[in-house]
């Protein structure tokens, strides 16, 4: 629980330093929300990852005293997302950001489709991994003139509104063939990460 709060404040910190980027300009009033909000779902990546962990929390917290898996998976992702986030909009770096957004694929689908049920801090630390990615590939399509702070509320309340249908689906298919349907949902996303790979 330490690391998402340091994290949540590194995150904060960090708008500040994107204020420095030449490339966007930081605070434009009522530039951003929109693109932010629509941003998760223009690939399919991006929403299969999210919904995957959404159904992956619910595995987990079916696991003995795991019961804060709903809320600290999806909260860890989006946390570690808005760390990768800044970094991009502070100009930092990240190697092969299309291969760990396509390897959250793999792994996240693999893990729903075998219902892994790990401890609740290691399913967050999973997650978190991937979500950096995540919100680097978000992090650098800023648009021009658009507030960052805006930009990010936007892609954050998009990915929790897809970790909330994850984690509903997941709640709602908990009986005996529901389960089996989540699998073969996790084992579907798990084939397109693979696809999506080939083809690149």
């Amino acid at each position: 629980m330490r690391w998402m709060i340091l994290a949540a404040v590194t995150a904060l910190a960090g708008f500040g330093m994107a204020g420095a980027a030449e490339a966007h300009t930081f605070g434009a009033a009522n530039a951003g929300l929109a693109q932010g909000l629509a941003h998760p779902f223009g690939g399919l990546d991006h929403v299969l990852a999210m919904v995957a962990v959404g159904l992956w929390a619910v595995q987990i917290s079916a696991r003995a005293g795991a019961r804060r898996a709903l809320w600290l998976v999806p909260a860890a992702f989006v946390v570690m997302m808005m760390v990768g986030g800044v970094a991009a909009f502070a100009g930092v770096p990240l190697p092969k950001v299309e291969f760990g957004i396509l390897g959250s694929l793999l792994v996240l689908g693999g893990l729903v489709a075998l219902a892994a049920r790990v401890p609740a801090g290691l399913g967050a630390a999973v997650v978190g991994f991937f979500a950096v990615f995540h919100g680097h590939a978000h992090g650098v399509e800023l648009p021009e003139a658009a507030s960052a702070l805006l930009y990010t509320f936007g892609f954050v309340t998009a990915t929790a509104a897809l970790h909330g249908i994850g984690v509903a689906a997941g709640l709602y298919l908990r009986g005996e063939a529901g389960r089996w349907l989540v699998r073969m949902g996790g084992a579907g996303v798990a084939a397109a990460g693979l696809a999506m790979m080939m083809a690149g």
